[in-house]
């Protein structure tokens, strides 16, 4: 899909951050990525929010359009929620509805917890709470390698670029559908590869060391503190952040409303984008008192 404006913004560090913008019309709309993503989850989803919404998507730090970081010690959950800040300052938006896929939802989060009066709303699906690489597939196998994997990226950078990344789009895509991590029924190849290979030209120092960040951070203990509208969307097959964990934390946040996608894997935004659209449009309207637009295919 075309984006109609885009522009960067300077973070803390002077790291560059692009933003994208779609549509008009309040709230404003703010599309935050999973670690690895340039927008993967939002190719349907957006044009349909942004029938009656400005939409705004940006891309972290090492991703996508934004620069490298300057300083890769600041890529935490913190800091990443500190860059979507300097978004919303610089395009006027003072209380977002933050839509947050995958790792996403940590940093959305995060913005609540250092922003509490700047908030719309959240919209956080296919993620969890923290602790990500405990969680990962139901287990702590990634919590474990993943140091291993660190010190192997920094002793070795040219190798782990080469081996980066080096599986094609194809065979990832059969494999992904073959074990259900994806519905291979709704979603289509050229979503994916568009997906592989943005991850795969990726620096694997970043991505790692932001998995790594993601790993140590917990926003467990004041989901009872977010008092903004939130839904949670679960998709049934999701592989990557177990159904239960979107359960728990829905029931965790005071007066949340939980929506689970029937046969829909991780990548549930792109497999099922009318009916999650829907449902967004009906919770906006029935939570912060909006009219319920109709939503056109």
């Amino acid at each position: 899909m075309q984006y109609d404006r885009e522009g960067f913004v300077d973070a803390a560090d002077g790291s560059r951050l692009f933003y994208e913008e779609i549509g008009d019309g309040d709230p404003s709309v703010v599309l935050t990525d999973g670690i690895g993503c340039d927008g993967f989850a939002w190719r349907y989803l957006a044009p349909r929010l942004a029938q009656h919404h400005r939409v705004v998507h940006w891309h972290f730090r090492g991703h996508g359009r934004s620069g490298p970081p300057v300083d890769c010690e600041r890529l935490s959950i913190e800091n990443l929620a500190g860059d979507l800040r300097r978004i919303c300052d610089e395009l006027g938006i003072e209380r977002p509805v933050i839509a947050a896929h995958s790792m996403g939802v940590q940093v959305a989060l995060e913005y609540h917890r250092q922003n509490p009066d700047g908030v719309g709303a959240l919209i956080l699906m296919c993620g969890t709470f923290g602790r990500i690489t405990t969680t990962f597939h139901g287990t702590d196998l990634l919590d474990q390698v993943l140091p291993g994997l660190i010190r192997g990226t920094r002793m070795f950078p040219r190798v782990a670029r080469a081996v980066w990344g080096r599986v094609p789009a194809a065979t990832a895509f059969r494999v992904a559908c073959a074990g259900r991590e994806l519905d291979g029924e709704r979603i289509q190849e050229e979503d994916f590869q568009r997906y592989w290979e943005h991850a795969s030209l990726m620096d694997p120092d970043v991505f790692l060391r932001m998995l790594q960040h993601a790993g140590e951070h917990d926003a467990r203990e004041f989901l009872p503190d977010v008092d903004v509208p939130t839904l949670v969307v679960a998709a049934e097959h999701d592989t990557f952040t177990p159904m239960a964990l979107a359960e728990e934390m829905a029931m965790a946040i005071p007066n949340a409303e939980l929506e689970v996608v029937e046969e829909a894997s991780h990548a549930a935004p792109v497999e099922q984008p009318g009916r999650i659209a829907e449902r967004i449009e009906d919770f906006l309207s029935t939570r912060l008192g909006l009219p319920r637009p109709p939503l056109s295919v």
